[in-house]
């Protein structure tokens, strides 16, 4: 798409007031623009998934690292774990219940509202896991206050849902569309980055009473300022003429749940199913590990986190290879592909990780590769399916779905069935995943050919 920048001036322009705000001026430059560029949605994509992913590997990692200690001490450190992670998939659960009320606020107060108030809603439940009192000081009312928090940053996230992803897609050149597609996705590999390096160096830094005393609280309190910069960020982007006027012509507003549902609910299923590979390796190679090193390896917890970081580096790397593979093979077929590939990964999940330093390092290695490649193009492959005017609201619940199903309950059922079965069965819950995308991408070719 050819884009005629014209740079405008604050009050060299005729008809323009000598004074006027900084803001108006950064807006009205943008909205000045007679088009929008894929490149320019693909910024305010990356900054918004980005800051919520880290938001969201802080909470994980303080999940494992954390929260058992502070939340949990009455309880076995296993016990303890399980606990944290039952309460870690309360966001999960929620989040679709998110979407559905802010879905609702949009439609009466607009998209700024929205999102706003959904960004405020992260911003302030994260700021008020830093600030909670453990369970020494507030004794059974903080795990309750660590649930009720829990589920607001569920609900934010739902809510937090700008149309951008669907709109770069829309906007993405046709043989271009795998690339523009791995974008979004890359601020799952940056997000796991900066929070895996955030704790390595707090607990290089500090003694492990420091640590639990007070050091755990400092990267919530930088999640918090992150949420406030990405608000707005987003804010100016989406706040903007040109950006509503795109958003109106592919019709990316929300429609009601119950219709979308009632008619679309078979693409909303198979959307649902057809990346859950994906998002089941997703905490399988981040949070599960950990938690499994920590209760039952003698490593350095600090040392293990930079070989996740090395593995994130490597994830980055396959999604944007993602992008490239895709346009050349098509995105349902990467997805398949990767698919059979995790099925394969899933039967050396037991030897890998019982195999010592070397075995776990191959484990977190290889296995953020066929995230990277994987989770690159698990965003929107079957969501296309929906008719332009359920795309919108489609798009947003496929991907909370995803997620509850996929990922919500990964590190809970993965350290349950391996503390008590063995790890075989961590392999078996992998496998489960990979059917389920293959038969998800077969039934929707098969759906497809017959319509």
């Amino acid at each position: 798409m050819t884009i005629s920048r014209t740079t405008v001036g604050g009050s060299g322009r005729p008809g323009t007031p000598p004074a006027r705000s900084i803001v108006d001026d950064l807006l009205n430059t943008r909205a000045a623009r007679p088009d929008i560029s894929p490149g320019e949605i693909a910024i305010g994509v990356v900054i918004g998934r980005a800051s919520e992913y880290f938001d969201f590997f802080v909470y994980a990692i303080a999940s494992v690292l954390v929260f058992p200690a502070v939340f949990f001490p009455f309880e076995q450190r296993l016990y303890g774990m399980l606990y944290a992670f039952l309460i870690f998939s309360f966001a999960f659960i929620a989040r679709p219940f998110g979407t559905v009320l802010f879905m609702a606020l949009q439609r009466r107060f607009g998209r700024e509202a929205k999102l706003t108030a959904a960004l405020f809603l992260l911003g302030l439940s994260t700021a008020g896991i830093a600030f909670l009192p453990t369970h020494a000081h507030l004794g059974f009312n903080a795990i309750v206050l660590l649930a009720l928090l829990r589920i607001g940053q569920g609900i934010a996230l739902g809510g937090s849902w700008d149309g951008l992803p669907s709109l770069l897609a829309l906007n993405a050149p046709p043989h271009r569309r795998g690339w523009y597609a791995m974008v979004g996705q890359l601020g799952a590999p940056l997000g796991f980055l900066f929070a895996a390096g955030l704790f390595a160096l707090l607990l290089g830094e500090l003694s492990n009473e420091q640590f639990l005393s007070w050091g755990w609280r400092y990267p919530f309190y930088v999640a918090f300022a992150i949420n406030v910069v990405a608000l707005f960020a987003r804010l100016r982007l989406v706040s903007t003429k040109e950006y509503a006027r795109l958003l109106a012509e592919r019709e990316l507003e929300p429609t009601n749940v119950i219709e979308m549902t009632r008619s679309q609910g078979r693409n909303l299923v198979i959307g649902a199913l057809a990346a859950l590979a994906s998002y089941a390796l997703f905490h399988l190679v981040t949070v599960f590990p950990l938690s499994w090193i920590t209760l039952y390896s003698t490593r350095s917890v600090a040392e293990f986190l930079l070989v996740q970081m090395a593995g994130a580096m490597l994830a980055a790397g396959g999604v944007v290879a993602s992008g490239a593979i895709a346009d050349r093979y098509g995105r349902r077929t990467t997805l398949g592909a990767l698919a059979a590939l995790i099925a394969l990964f899933s039967w050396f999940v037991p030897t890998l990780l019982a195999g010592g330093v070397l075995g776990q390092n191959l484990f977190v290695l290889l296995g953020f590769c066929l995230l990277g490649l994987s989770y690159g193009q698990a965003s929107g492959a079957v969501t296309a399916n929906f008719p332009a005017k359920y795309r919108y609201t489609g798009a947003a619940l496929t991907s909370d779905l995803a997620w509850l199903v996929g990922a919500g309950f990964a590190p809970l059922v993965a350290l349950g069935l391996s503390a008590h079965f063995g790890l075989s069965y961590v392999s078996l819950y992998l496998l489960s995943g990979a059917v389920c995308s293959l038969a998800a991408l077969s039934l929707n070719r098969a759906l497809e050919i017959r319509d």
